[in-house]
């Protein structure tokens, strides 16, 4: 048996481990805050027509039929409806584009738009 060359010696490389200590709280300072919530709310009048508050539902608020008939119920039976629960800045989005989809051109007497406010929801 021949002699190794000294560049055919295998060397084991160093193996380099680091401790890490766990964390007892979490810093509030980066921890993630949740937005509060606040509910989307429509009202009954009688200028607007079912068949418009479903439209209106399915459009704005991307509700399958289902659910924006049952909405459109309850807002009917009700007198006003939660149909959206989300943070402040997409509430408000929302009621504007209630507020600005204008008449129900299936009405005679609808002259604006149904009735939107948005209100802050109870924090889980």
């Amino acid at each position: 048996m021949s002699q190794p060359d000294e560049g055919d010696i295998a060397v084991a490389e160093p193996v380099v481990t680091t401790q890490t200590t766990p964390k007892g709280k979490t810093d509030a300072s980066t921890r993630t805050r949740r937005q509060p919530p606040y509910h989307v709310i429509i009202l009954n009048d009688e200028e607007h027509t079912f068949d418009y508050v479903i439209e209106l539902l399915t459009k704005i608020f991307s509700h399958p039929l289902q659910m924006a008939e049952t909405l459109t119920s309850r807002i009917h039976h009700n007198g006003r409806a939660i149909v959206l629960t989300t943070h402040r800045e997409l509430a408000e989005l929302k009621c504007d584009q209630v507020l600005s989809y204008g008449p129900d051109p299936r009405m005679s007497i609808s002259k604006g738009p149904l009735g939107c406010y948005i209100e802050p929801a109870p924090a889980d």
